[in-house]
């Protein structure tokens, strides 16, 4: 088992006993699984969904690329990418406190930096604060990630496996 399954399973197993303490002499319910999760830039807001399309989460107030306006399309521009992606995989040992990766670039991304010449990039994540930031920095500050607090991305990791899909707004 790999760390960042072991971090989700001991992650869930922790949230059901909350939830059944809370719950005593009713039926506890268990953390949703999440099916997809929706980026929508310029509402500033992620929402977690259930394979039924219910919400289980949404998170605000998330931080883009510096140049949030506008798709990805070359290393260096500053923006988050647009367009529907997976998250592949999780770096619990990033710079970041806990990091998961977009799959972007896709084929069309690649392609279309390649028309141009240029390097469409990579290393797109969801991802806390740096390590050993005392405060959240102000206003979008990544080079296309998206940022959370420490502890909304410690809730995300627990809920979003491997290989579930991500749209990216405008």
């Amino acid at each position: 088992m790999t760390g960042r399954r072991l971090y989700r399973v001991v992650g869930r197993a922790f949230a059901a006993i909350v939830v059944t303490a809370l719950n005593v002499g009713t039926a506890a319910a268990q953390p949703a699984a999440v099916d997809r999760v929706v980026v929508e830039k310029a509402a500033r807001r992620v929402t977690l969904l259930a394979p039924d399309g219910s919400t289980v989460r949404v998170y605000r107030g998330i931080q883009l690329g510096w140049q949030p306006v506008g798709a990805k399309h070359f290393q260096g521009d500053g923006r988050t990418p647009e367009g529907h992606y997976r998250i592949d995989h999780g770096l619990p040992d990033s710079a970041y406190h806990l990091a998961l990766h977009v799959s972007y670039p896709s084929a069309a991304d690649r392609a279309y930096a390649a028309g141009a010449g240029r390097d469409p990039g990579g290393a797109i994540f969801l991802h806390g604060q740096p390590n050993g930031m005392a405060e959240r920095p102000a206003g979008d500050w990544t080079a296309g990630c998206i940022a959370f607090s420490n502890a909304e991305i410690e809730e995300i990791w627990s809920l979003v496996g491997d290989d579930t899909p991500i749209d990216i707004e405008p």
